[in-house]
Parts: structure tokens; sequence; C-alpha cells
């Protein structure tokens, strides 16, 4: 991936923790770019979006999502909020992925910088658009009879962040991820336990360790399920601002923010459930006039 030009056009010099640029502007080409690396899975998951009209056209604002299998779903994200809202997304990457020298070279490209509260609060500090998923790995990283199951117990930083510099937040759901793959043995199985070994040995907690899928058949293609995405309204972050115990605020915040994004999820579990066009067959279907 390091061969990948950047995407974007770096305007003030880095204030950020991993050298990542501060500021960033996008042009056309920038766009295309963006959209030509999310078409295949643009073209495979034909996604849907609904309430991107409530994400602010400017100013700090926290997109606080559900972090699916593996993020799959997430590279669409940056071409279509590029599109509708005329800002770059800077996500919050995992510290493991920063490390990497080929994989840091692109996510920075495209506007990531290494997830942790000094960047975050920074890039908010400077009026920027930040993803974030308090579930981190632990929630990409699935486990049978997790799907669309949000880990965040004693996960409150991204809701002091959002305090602390008067940022909103918009809850924003995302579904179909989670379901491209069937799990076959999880990272807890026995039979893993030479994977997670590795995964420890690279230094990582062996939560991390992936799973052993199939998609479809018994093969590694992922099912052409669609993929769904919702905005909610944003979340007014001012009323925890002169709290007492910034500690208690931010938990109740994050409750609020959990809740929310959870009525999200609910209403796009409806929409998939009335769409005919959630599976390739149906897309095709529809697409013939059958």
């Amino acid at each position: 991936m390091s061969d990948i030009e950047p995407v974007a056009t770096t305007t003030a010099d880095t204030a950020l923790t991993d050298g990542a640029p501060l500021r960033m502007s996008l042009n056309e080409n920038d766009i295309r770019r963006l959209e030509a690396f999310a078409a295949p899975i643009r073209a495979w998951t034909s996604p849907v979006f609904h309430g991107l009209s409530n994400i602010p056209a400017d100013g700090p604002v926290l997109l606080v999502g559900n972090h699916n299998f593996l993020g799959i779903d997430t590279p669409v994200l940056w071409p279509e909020l590029a599109r509708t809202r005329g800002r770059l997304l800077r996500g919050l990457a995992e510290n493991v992925l920063i490390t990497v020298p080929g994989v840091r070279h692109f996510l920075q490209s495209i506007g990531c910088v290494r997830g942790n509260r000094e960047n975050c609060r920074t890039l908010l500090e400077e009026g920027e658009m930040v993803l974030v998923f308090p579930g981190g790995g632990r929630e990409a990283v699935r486990r049978k009879g997790e799907k669309y199951v949000l880990k965040w117990e004693g996960r409150t930083g991204f809701a002091r962040m959002a305090i602390e510099t008067g940022a909103p937040i918009v809850p924003l759901a995302m579904i179909g991820a989670d379901d491209i793959y069937d799990i076959v043995f999880d990272g807890d199985h026995l039979a893993m336990r030479p994977v997670r070994m590795l995964v420890e040995a690279l230094g990582l907690h062996g939560t991390l360790t992936p799973p052993l899928v199939r998609g479809v058949g018994p093969t590694l293609v992922p099912k052409p399920e669609r993929f769904y995405y919702s905005a909610g309204t944003p979340i007014d972050t001012t009323p925890w601002a002169d709290a007492p115990d910034l500690d208690r605020a931010a938990a109740d915040l994050q409750a609020v923010v959990r809740k929310a994004l959870e009525e999200e999820l609910r209403f796009l579990f409806a929409e998939r459930e009335r769409d005919r066009g959630r599976t390739l067959w149906g897309r095709v279907c529809g697409a013939i006039g059958l």
C-alpha cells in the first residue's frame, strides 16, 4: 500500500502524535481516488445511506459508530461523506495499524491518525469531523453470538473528548458487515490457540485473535449482503460542560450516545427487513424488473 498516492493535501504542519498531517483539504481528484478505492466494496454491497444530512457541514463533530467485522464497511464512508457533506473524515486508527509502515502511509493519506485522546482532542479543536469506534479492535474481532453487540464497557474517552471540546456527537449505525461471513471458530476456540499464540507473540492482546470464517459456501468470498448506514440526530454535549465530576459526566453521556446508536441500529434492522434488495439476487431481480 505504500505506493498509493495521498488523496488529500496537507495545509498545515503536523501537531499529531503519529506525525500525521493536522489539516487536510479535498479536491475533485482526491474524491475520485477515494471512490476508486471503495469501488469494489460498494459494487459488491450496494450500500444505502440514511440521515447523512444530520452531520454538520462544518465545525467539529464526533461521529460515534459500531465497529463491525474487521471494519470492512468503513471505507465506503470516506467518499460518501466527501460527496454529501463536502468534508474529509478523520478516522482514529488502531495503534497496531499505525505501526505498520505501508499501512500507516495509506491510512494517513486518507485522513486517519493514531487513535488516542490527544489526537482526538486536537482534531476536534481544529474543527474536524472525527470518526471513533468506542468498542475498538475487540468489537471488530467478533465472537460467535456477538453480531452488532456494542463492547463499550468502561469506554468513556470519546465522551470526555466531546465534552472538553464542545463538539456535538452524531451516532452512526452500520449493519451488513457482520453478516458477510459465518464464524467457524472464534478466537476463544481451542482450534484457534496457535493463532492466539501468534497474536500474543506480536505484542497484541489475545482477545484480538481473529476468527476462522467462511463466506460464500466454504470460500472466503464475502456474501453480497447490502450495507446500511444511518446517522442520527446530533447530541449537544454542552449540557455536560460544567459538570463538577467530568468522569461521571462522561459516563452519563456515553450512556446517552449508546442508547441513540442502538435506536439507529434498530431502525436499520427494520429497513433491511423491508428491503428486497438486501441480497444480490434481490438486487438483480429489481434491476431487471422482476
